[in-house]
C-alpha cells in the first residue's frame, strides 16, 4: 500500500516565478504539492496540513503572517544561499527548521562573475549593439577595452563562490588578492596563487577588478560607499554577484557619472528590479543582469534535488544536511 506522501507548500509551476515542470517533477516525486493561489483559497483545506515551504525565488515569502497560518509546518527549504530576508530567530522559536542550498550553486555564480567582469572590460554588449544597429555601415575602431589578462583581481569574501572565481582567474593569468572575514589556509591561497589583504582598503588601492562575493550581513549592509569607490583607481570596475545593499548604489551611481571609477557589473541590485527610470540604468559603462547567477538547467536541478533532501531530512526527524540556524 503507498504511503501517502507529506504536502508541502510550492509558489506555482511555471510562469516568471514558477518552477519549470521538470523541476517541480522533481518535488512531486515526494511530496503532494499545493500551489500558494491554491493554499489562499482553500487555507481551511490545508492549513493543517502543510509540512514542508519549498520557497524558490522568494517565493512563496516566508512571512511571518503566512508561517503562523501553517501549525503543521516542520522546514522551509530555500532555493539559494542567502537567508538575509528571513527572520531566523522567530521561525526557529515556531520550531521550524530552515535550509538553504550552498554548495551546489557555487559554480554556476562564479561562472556569472567571470561573464560580467569580461563582459565589461571588452564591452561585448557595446559591440553587440553597434554590430546589429541598422544605422551600421563602418565597424568603429575606437571601441577600446580593458586587459584582463594580467591584471589584478580583488575579490572581497573568499568562500566557496570567491575561491571558485579566483580558480577560475588562473586561466587569465590575474594577480589575486583577497579579504575575508577569516584567512584561508596556506594551501589554499597557493593552490589559486591568491594574496590575502588584512585591510580593505589595501585591496581597493591596487584592484583593476573589485569582485564583491560576500553574503548580506548587518555587517556587509553598505560595505562599498563613497569613501570605498575614492579609494579604487579611476581605471577600475566594480563586480557585485552578491547582493544590491552591499554597495550604496548612490554613491556608486555618482562615482560612475564622475569617473571616480571606470565602470559597474551587477547580477544585483536594490531593489530587484530597479525603478526603469532609475539613472544607473541609463549608464553606459554599467551592465546589469536580473540576478540570473545561478540561472542554468543543471544548477537549478541540483538545486531543488537538494531542498528536497533537506526537507525530507526534517520530517524524517534527521539532521538537515544543509540547516541554516539563528546566530
Amino acid at each position: 500500500m503507498e504511503v501517502e506522501k507529506p504536502f508541502a507548500l510550492i509558489s506555482q509551476v511555471g510562469g516568471e516565478h514558477g518552477y519549470q515542470p521538470e523541476l517541480a517533477d522533481l518535488i512531486k516525486q515526494h511530496f503532494c504539492t499545493i500551489t500558494y493561489r491554491d493554499f489562499m483559497e482553500n487555507q481551511e483545506r490545508y492549513a493543517g496540513k502543510i509540512k514542508v515551504l519549498f520557497s524558490w525565488k522568494f517565493r512563496p515569502y516566508p512571512e511571518p503572517s503566512l508561517l503562523r497560518r501553517l501549525p503543521a509546518l516542520k522546514a522551509i527549504a530555500i532555493g539559494g544561499v542567502g537567508v538575509d530576508h528571513l527572520d531566523l530567530p522567530f521561525i526557529a522559536g515556531l520550531g521550524i527548521k530552515v535550509s538553504n542550498t550552498p554548495h551546489v550553486v557555487s559554480d554556476a555564480t562564479a561562472d556569472m562573475a567571470m561573464a560580467l567582469l569580461l563582459a565589461s572590460a571588452r564591452k561585448i554588449f557595446e559591440g553587440h549593439r553597434i554590430a546589429v544597429a541598422p544605422e551600421t555601415t563602418q565597424i568603429p575602431q575606437d571601441l577600446m577595452g580593458i586587459e584582463v589578462t594580467g591584471s589584478t583581481l580583488g575579490i572581497v569574501g573568499m568562500g566557496d563562490v570567491g575561491y571558485k572565481i579566483a580558480e577560475r582567474s588562473r586561466g587569465f593569468n590575474m594577480k589575486v588578492l583577497y579579504h575575508n572575514r577569516t584567512r584561508r589556509s596556506a594551501e589554499d591561497e597557493s593552490a589559486v596563487g591568491a594574496h590575502y589583504c588584512e585591510r580593505l582598503d589595501d585591496l581597493l588601492r591596487q584592484s583593476d577588478f573589485l569582485m564583491l562575493a560576500v553574503p548580506l550581513t548587518p555587517q556587509t549592509s553598505g560595505l562599498i560607499g563613497q569613501r570605498e569607490l575614492a579609494l579604487m583607481k579611476p581605471t577600475a570596475t566594480l563586480i557585485n554577484i552578491s547582493r544590491g545593499l552591499v554597495v550604496d548604489q548612490d554613491a556608486l551611481l555618482e562615482a560612475l557619472r564622475k569617473g571616480v571609477i571606470h565602470a559597474a557589473a551587477m547580477d544585483v541590485t536594490y531593489p530587484e528590479p530597479l525603478p526603469r527610470d532609475h539613472p544607473l540604468l541609463s549608464l553606459a559603462n554599467v551592465i546589469i543582469t536580473p540576478h540570473i547567477g545561478i540561472n542554468t538547467l543543471q544548477t537549478t536541478h541540483k538545486m531543488v534535488q537538494t531542498m528536497v533532501g533537506n526537507a525530507l531530512a526534517a520530517l524524517n526527524g534527521d539532521a538537515m544536511p544543509d540547516e541554516v540556524k539563528p546566530k
